[in-house]
């Protein structure tokens, strides 16, 4: 069946209908990622977005659930070049075609998605229409312009807290200790790399008070990655500025990151394209090395609305200078833009979460 991509400005891509047979209008994204297509899926931080894989051949090694990095899938589209008529991999647990269908997920393939990613490039991320109607732009043009992401870290976060058992057969640094992740959108490998090190791990809701979070006395409090504008997180930011207060060591990636400087007086606004993808690299400004990092972020903490006496960059983006970390002044709190758990992507600095279990240990 044909399919259709209808840009926000007037662009129409013509393919074929992959996953359910249903129109969306989101946001559209790109991903520079070459494997980790079932990661990016099941992404929270994807929610109300279609992400366009700049790879083009997606598909070959099907669905593995064991590497999902949620319950379900979060993107309202997905855009391939060709997607893979056969999955080939023993772990497999289906196709990808299957998979979007089960979740009710629209997407679109055969399109040239190396154009798709130029025009969002120089004109900006745009909104945009999946369908399988043959219709024009101006007939749509309204509602793609209307449509906005909205509120969506109360969507994607967990409705209730649970626990996260600790690995008993590890000895690891942070045995012994209880670490508390705020779920704003959370990528299941955050959690699993503290109880992977030894934590108790309990994961709680986004709209959590800061006083139910600390009444369970944990050593460490770790701010998630997530979806969305961060200035639309408004209740959250105020529980964060009382979790900033008390003391408790605390790390935080991705939307955790831009929260904790809007908490402290920072600004974050929008990219014109944002960074999405597992060959970012960073640097670390105070040992000077340079890392890749995995990435999935389209707004970004404007560093220079930071007061120096409370935070200072800890991090930043080779490629463009963009702010990719804070460190506190004074308090137990570090920050980063990019993703140390990776999945997808390398695991250069998966030793930001030993730091955090030093920092708990004092």
């Amino acid at each position: 069946m044909k399919a259709y991509l209808i840009l926000e400005d007037g662009t129409v891509f013509e393919g074929l209908s992959i996953g359910a047979e249903k129109e969306t209008v989101s946001e559209i994204v790109f991903n520079t990622s070459m494997t980790g297509y079932p990661e990016i899926l099941t992404d929270p931080s994807y929610a109300g977005q279609a992400v366009c894989m700049t790879y083009p051949l997606i598909g070959n090694y099907g669905i593995c659930r064991e590497d999902l990095e949620s319950e379900r899938p979060w993107p309202d589209g997905f855009i391939v070049r060709e997607l893979s008529r056969m999955d080939s991999n023993f772990r497999s647990d289906g196709s990808i075609q299957d998979y979007l269908k089960e979740y009710e997920i629209p997407g679109i393939a055969g399109i040239d998605t190396r154009a798709l990613t130029k025009i969002l490039r120089e004109k900006g991320t745009m909104n945009g229409m999946i369908t399988t109607r043959d219709i024009r732009y101006e007939d749509v043009a309204a509602e793609l312009k209307a449509y906005t992401t909205g509120k969506v870290v109360e969507r994607v976060s967990c409705k209730e807290k649970y626990r996260v058992e600790a690995d008993r057969s590890v000895s690891g640094l942070g045995k012994g200790l209880k670490a508390a992740v705020l779920d704003v959108g959370m990528k299941k490998d955050i959690a699993l790399n503290l109880a992977r090190r030894g934590l108790e791990v309990t994961v709680y809701p986004a709209l959590t008070t800061a006083e139910e979070l600390l009444a369970d006395d944990p050593d460490g409090i770790m701010l998630s990655n997530g979806p969305g504008d961060p200035k639309e997180c408004v209740p959250i930011i105020a529980e964060i500025k009382k979790l900033c207060a008390s003391g408790k060591p605390i790390f935080a990636i991705c939307l955790g990151h831009q929260l904790m400087a809007l908490a402290n007086g920072g600004d974050t606004h929008k990219m014109k394209y944002g960074h999405r993808g597992a060959n970012h690299p960073v640097k670390d400004l105070e040992t000077g090395r340079v890392y890749i990092s995995s990435q999935n972020h389209g707004y970004v903490v404007d560093e220079s609305t930071m007061d120096p006496s409370i935070a200072v960059p800890g991090f930043v983006n080779v490629n463009d200078g963009t702010n990719e970390g804070m460190t506190y002044i004074g308090k137990k709190i570090y920050t980063v833009q990019f993703h140390p758990e990776a999945c997808p992507g390398p695991q250069d600095t998966a030793f930001l979460f030993d730091r955090f279990i030093e920092m708990m240990r004092g």
